[in-house]
């Protein structure tokens, strides 16, 4: 069996635990503790978080709180600030690949795990307001959800969201993962996994790294040639987002479909 990921075999790291995870923590020694005013801001940030739920604090103190778990024994504020710089804001931190966070100076495996999450948690926080709705009544939370899963990613990913006879999302599928500009798409089998979870309509989602939604030629022709399948069917395509960075550009409301 190979070594636990945080056991003494491991090499060390600032933020790594000093024991396995299955052990009651060691009380710390007096040389151990928090400087006095690292504990006071950490108390500070924690109440004003409470009194409105973080919604006047800035990315990088809600960040910091999130980082305090992951390191309990340090000033994460150098950290936090570092990283916001690095990937923009909040959403940018948390969505960003586990290789390019643990190039940061300071991020290691504990840290990367808090991160990951916590955008896990937001992820299925969104799906959770928009699966079993009906589309129609839901379709802001479902525009926010589509940023939230896609807007930060830094490759193309294709996602299929699939409705019953009322629009009721029964599921969202991702279809595809591709590069900086380009994810491939085949219809055939967009067509056949509606057929398989029967099914009644299809909304398209793909997002576009540079930030930038204005779809492209191919992205036209891709879903020209999934609508004329799933008509074949007896299937609708009810629209096409593209979700960039800041916004999103819907098909129908274009005129594109």
């Amino acid at each position: 069996m190979p070594p636990d990921l945080f056991d003494a075999a491991t090499p060390f790291r600032p933020d790594a635990p000093s024991l396995a995870d299955d052990e009651a923590p060691a009380p710390l020694r007096r040389d151990q503790r928090l400087p006095s005013y690292i504990a006071d801001h950490r108390k500070r940030l924690r109440e004003r978080f409470m009194r409105d739920a973080g919604s006047a604090m800035p990315d990088y103190e809600l960040l910091e709180l999130i980082l305090m778990s992951a390191v309990p024994r340090q000033d994460v504020k150098p950290l936090a600030r570092r990283l916001i710089d690095a990937f923009g804001d909040l959403n940018g931190v948390l969505s960003a690949p586990r290789a390019r966070l643990g190039e940061m100076h300071g991020v290691g495996d504990r840290v990367i795990c808090e991160l990951k999450l916590v955008e896990a948690a937001s992820h299925r926080m969104a799906r959770a307001r928009v699966i079993g709705r009906h589309v129609v009544s839901s379709w802001e939370a479902l525009v926010d959800y589509c940023h939230t899963v896609m807007a930060h990613r830094e490759t193309e990913q294709f996602r299929v969201l699939y409705l019953d006879r009322k629009n009721v999302l029964i599921a969202d599928e991702a279809q595809g993962q591709g590069t900086v500009d380009h994810v491939p798409v085949y219809p055939r089998e967009v067509v056949k996994r509606a057929l398989e979870l029967n099914a009644s309509a299809l909304i398209l989602v793909h997002n576009h790294p540079s930030g930038d939604p204005t779809p492209s030629q191919a992205d036209i022709e891709m879903t020209a040639a999934i609508a004329r399948a799933a008509e074949a069917l007896g299937l609708t395509v009810h629209d096409h987002l593209v979700i960039g960075r800041s916004r999103e550009l819907s098909f129908r409301t274009e005129g594109l479909l």
